[in-house]
């Protein structure tokens, strides 16, 4: 039999709150935008191997219901940063996607993010056609460090 992979009950917590207000679709999402190796061939074919550090920085998005707990707390963590830039705590994150094997066990997998600050605020719309997208602010958090164990 092939491998198996059961996914649920997964956790995003950031600064220590564990965020439960999640909309609908992709409700949490971490990307990583920048390759952490930059590989180059250069004559008769000698390879360079290149540490990138950017390659660490990672985007977290999460879509939230507008208006929730969780909502207003990022709205108060982004005029922390706002109202004293120097004074900011940044912020940390630890993600963890729970995945079974379909035979009772589970192994966690976990992200561990720091360095993190939000880069925007939410946009927001009315829609008189029922567009529940306006019912949802999407935040975009940026961290500097970022670790995976599983």
């Amino acid at each position: 039999m092939g491998s198996v992979s059961l996914t649920g009950k997964d956790t995003v917590m950031v600064d220590a709150r564990i965020f439960s207000d999640q909309a609908d679709g992709d409700c949490g999402s971490l990307e990583f935008p920048n390759d952490i190796v930059t590989v180059k061939t250069g004559k008769n074919h000698n390879r360079i191997f290149a540490y990138n550090a950017t390659g660490e920085t990672c985007n977290l998005t999460l879509r939230l219901i507008r208006g929730s707990a969780d909502d207003k707390y990022l709205l108060s963590r982004f005029y922390e940063y706002k109202n004293d830039p120097p004074e900011f705590v940044l912020m940390t994150c630890q993600i963890t996607k729970r995945a079974g094997d379909g035979k009772g066990k589970v192994t966690a997998d976990t992200y561990s993010l720091g360095g993190g600050i939000i880069t925007k605020l939410p946009a927001v719309k009315e829609n008189m056609e029922g567009d529940t997208e306006q019912a949802v602010s999407i935040w975009v958090i940026t961290f500097t460090n970022s670790d995976r164990a599983i």
